[in-house]
């Protein structure tokens, strides 16, 4: 599989994330068929920051760390965007993350 169709299928999902829900590197790869793939999701989100159609602040690792928020302009900006949306975040970890996890195996049947 060529990186940059893996790459562009994981922007459409990315992109169908509701505003105030997260998802994860794995539940990405997973619906993709492609379930060892997490860290590949990962390169995609970071290869991502220049397009503002792809919320990439909304996918965190598999426990609701933000463990992409190095690769965001500015010290906190990851967790601005999730507190704008109404997601509380303390300690770089999202709070009742089960209650905002979405995961696309069942959103996007």
């Amino acid at each position: 599989m060529k990186e940059e169709n893996f790459f562009q299928r994981v922007y459409e999902v990315a992109k169908q994330i509701p505003y105030g829900r997260v998802t994860s590197y794995g539940a990405i790869a997973k619906y993709l068929a492609s379930s060892g793939s997490a860290r590949m999701v990962g390169w995609a989100m970071n290869a991502s920051h220049n397009n503002e159609d792809i919320p990439a602040h909304r996918v965190v690792n598999r426990v609701g760390l933000l463990s992409g928020k190095h690769h965001f302009d500015g010290t906190n900006l990851m967790q601005q965007l999730l507190e704008n949306e109404g997601i509380e975040v303390v300690d770089n970890q999202i709070v009742d993350f089960e209650k905002h996890f979405w995961d696309p195996a069942i959103e996007l049947r």
